[in-house]
């Protein structure tokens, strides 16, 4: 297969979906490529979700800039805009004992250098009336109000729903094997389902972008360096808080915080461990005991009981390279390479699709404005934030709406018939848990599970042996055990087994 755009974007994380969203504004043909069978299944849906203010990033690097920038983007535009869960809850780096303490000055004076609003150094009393359950030993805390938390999924997968709305075309399940180089000028790329020609590639795919980047003969001395992190989150009827709560920082970054999330939740997390294989999102013991450790230095009222759910993440950490690299190729014309992306990329993204937008036309591309752009998304109904009036109403409409399939999270047949038909299709039960929230609650999809499998089942007219969890090799269901399902095994020991569909290796 053989198809033409005038620009391709390679990886939908949070980066490409809002490069996607920036250039939909213009009259280009766009197609975003991502190898999963989702957006925002890489970094940018297992992070700390923190909208950080910027006070961190070394001054006048790319990282201060775009950090900056996109903060102010997310909180007086975007997440309206976009209509995601932000609360701007404001971010404590925390001294515990005096011998912290000066070393929040000098953080300070780096966030004044960036240009960052309203930072200032606040004492034990104070930093306790903000955050009540910091442990005792706090003598004081950089306090940055303009910091906040968003929802990392609906960020990402709005980004790309506007993009689509705006003419974007997204091509899931297809990985790029080989960039097409003509004379020294990008021509597209070769993948998995065939060749897409464009005069305009942007790469921006996250572990992976210094191979590609490789493909083109650029910087072959800069490797990304994959390092995971792994995170908890709590119950939120057992522990609340109100801020974003950091450790002092170390070489290795932000260090591991707590915080609380758009959802309501507590989270902990993240290490830093490299890893060789950029894939790799497994849990570990000893991760979870050294998170421990950190998160309980700032809150010794954590306990391990109250976790209802674990994840990992793989940061692209560029080595020996402390900044995102941001330029256009030196040896195929067309090519804009995006590499190193890690903290804070996500906030930063907004602002990354700003300057891309600026470096093609001043390449030479053409943009030209569209007449009819709209900014905006409007996120379909949420059962649970509902008032009882607005609910009955709803379900006059729709009386799908009218079944519960989520007790925890009080998610509805509507909600997730609606992700499976959205303008970026919902396809596997984890795209279903990213939009609706789902499965998320105490009992983690133990009641949800077997009705949502049914519900994709007869949605995309798919075998229930071809629903997935996260797309090809994660089915759920792998046989059936007989062809007559009202058959029952007349006794212990049976052969016959009593359930119509047997379980394959795929969990939760």
């Amino acid at each position: 297969m053989r198809r033409r755009f005038d620009l391709l974007i390679i990886g939908a994380g949070i980066v490409g979906c809002m490069i996607a969203r920036a250039l939909s504004r213009f009259q280009l043909s766009v197609a975003l490529i991502e190898r999963a069978n989702d957006v925002g299944m890489g970094a940018s849906g297992s992070n700390s979700a923190v909208i950080h203010s910027g006070h961190d990033p070394v001054p006048g690097s790319n990282k201060a800039i775009l950090n900056r920038r996109g903060n102010e983007l997310w909180r007086l535009a975007l997440a309206e805009e976009l209509d995601v869960p932000f609360v701007q809850t404001g971010s404590l780096v925390v001294a515990v004992g005096s011998g912290e303490l000066p070393s929040l000055k000098p953080l300070y004076e780096r966030g004044r250098e960036n240009g960052i609003d309203g930072i200032e150094i606040l004492g034990r009393a104070a930093v306790l009336a903000k955050e009540p359950l910091l442990t005792p030993e706090v003598s004081g805390a950089l306090w940055s109000p303009t910091a906040g938390v968003v929802d990392p999924f609906a960020g990402t997968y709005a980004a790309a729903e506007n993009a689509v709305a705006n003419g974007v075309t997204v091509i899931l399940d297809t990985e790029v094997r080989d960039l097409l180089i003509v004379d020294g000028a990008i021509r597209g790329v070769a993948t998995t389902r065939g060749e897409y020609e464009a005069n305009w590639v942007i790469n921006a795919a996250g572990v992976h972008a210094d191979e590609l980047m490789h493909m083109a003969g650029d910087h072959p001395e800069f490797t990304i360096s994959a390092r995971k992190g792994e995170y908890f989150i709590f119950d939120p009827a057992r522990i609340r808080l109100s801020n974003v709560l950091f450790p002092l920082p170390t070489e290795k970054g932000k260090g591991i915080l707590v915080t609380t999330t758009a959802h309501g939740n507590v989270m902990i997390g993240a290490n830093a461990e490299t890893i060789p294989d950029r894939d790799d999102a497994s849990l570990t013991q000893p991760g979870m005991e050294e998170i421990f450790a950190s998160a309980r230095r700032l809150v010794p009222s954590l306990d391990k009981r109250s976790i209802i759910a674990s994840f990992a993440g793989v940061r692209a950490t560029g080595k020996g390279h402390k900044d995102f690299l941001i330029e256009h190729s030196a040896s195929a014309r067309g090519l804009i390479n995006l590499c190193g992306i890690d903290s804070p990329g996500y906030v930063s993204a907004p602002a990354i699709a700003e300057r891309v937008a600026l470096m093609l036309k001043a390449a030479g591309a053409t943009l030209m404005e569209k007449e009819r752009w709209n900014p905006r998304r409007t996120a379909p109904p949420s059962f649970r934030r509902l008032s009882h009036t607005q609910r009955a109403e709803l379900i006059h409409l729709e009386p799908l709406y009218g079944r519960i399939v989520c007790r925890c999270e009080e998610v509805t047949e509507g909600e997730v018939v609606a992700a499976i038909h959205s303008c970026v299709p919902a396809r596997s039960y984890d795209a279903i848990k990213r939009r609706c929230w789902l499965g998320t609650g105490r009992c983690q999809g133990g009641f949800d599970i077997p009705r949502v499998l049914e519900i994709l089942s007869r949605e995309l007219e798919m075998p229930m042996t071809e629903v997935s969890k996260r797309g090809r090799g994660s089915e759920y269901l792998f046989r059936r055990t007989k062809d007559e399902p009202s058959a029952l095994p007349r006794c212990v020991g049976d052969e016959t087994a009593a359930h119509e569909l047997v379980a394959g290796g795929a969990r939760s």
